[in-house]
């Protein structure tokens, strides 16, 4: 990551050393302490699973796990910043996360497979250090790094595999801060990777003892999310 955000940053020197200086849009919009703004985004959730290759001792059965497909989702928030230095600054974003996470359970030996779209609405509070590059014209890129407390408001009864509501992410981005006319516009790409093991081992919602057999082919499961978001500021 490291190496990649230092290339991005000296590719957009290299542009911008042959750019004529142009009239600078909102030239004082950085000399303020503090900045608000709202975002709307998209997202794509993962569930990445530890299968275990248990074999269940009386149907003799094998199941593995995974999510098959991309899961777009939708995101908004509002964004509040710090200014600490000229280059430095902290941000906080609270956020709500509205997606799914396609589950496939696989049976080895027949090649059965069970399917649930595990739904969410995640509530996060990331806390970011932004560090900035210098403004040319009206252009400014950036990088973040921070973490983001995850609340899961739909962890509810579930076929296949039950996750827990609470998990932290360590995220890191890029992004550009472009001045308009009248506002700052600021697109960012960013990636999220969950810290802990979601997966709920303990199953007390199931009807059929049987559903507990893909509960107990996974060992663990982690959350990550790719993330685009739009600010407006």
């Amino acid at each position: 990551m490291r190496p990649l955000v230092l290339l991005c940053f000296a590719c957009l020197a290299l542009v911008s050393v042959g750019q004529p200086r142009r009239i600078q849009h909102k030239p004082f919009i950085d000399e303020r302490d503090f900045h608000y703004g709202f975002f709307v985004g998209l997202h794509d959730q993962s569930l990445r699973l530890q299968n275990n290759g248990r074999i269940d001792p009386e149907t003799g059965e094998q199941w593995v796990g995974t999510t098959d497909q991309m899961n777009l989702g939708f995101n908004v928030g509002v964004l509040g910043e710090w200014k600490l230095t000229k280059y430095f600054a902290l941000r906080l974003t609270p956020s709500l996360y509205f997606g799914s996470k396609h589950l496939v359970m696989r049976e080895t030996g027949t090649h059965r497979s069970e399917q649930d779209d595990l739904k969410s609405c995640y509530v996060g509070v990331p806390v970011h250090l932004k560090v900035s590059a210098p403004r040319f014209n009206n252009y400014r890129p950036y990088v973040v790094a921070g973490v983001a407390p995850l609340y899961d408001l739909t962890t509810g009864s579930r076929t296949l595999l039950r996750t827990k509501p609470f998990n932290l992410m360590l995220e890191a981005g890029l992004g550009c801060d472009i001045y308009l006319p009248f506002f700052k516009f600021i697109p960012e790409l960013k990636f999220s990777l969950g810290l802990g093991n979601v997966l709920q081992k303990k199953r007390t919602d199931l009807t059929d003892p049987a559903d507990l057999i893909y509960t107990k082919s996974v060992d663990k499961a982690t959350i990550g999310l790719v993330t685009l978001n739009f600010y407006f500021e």
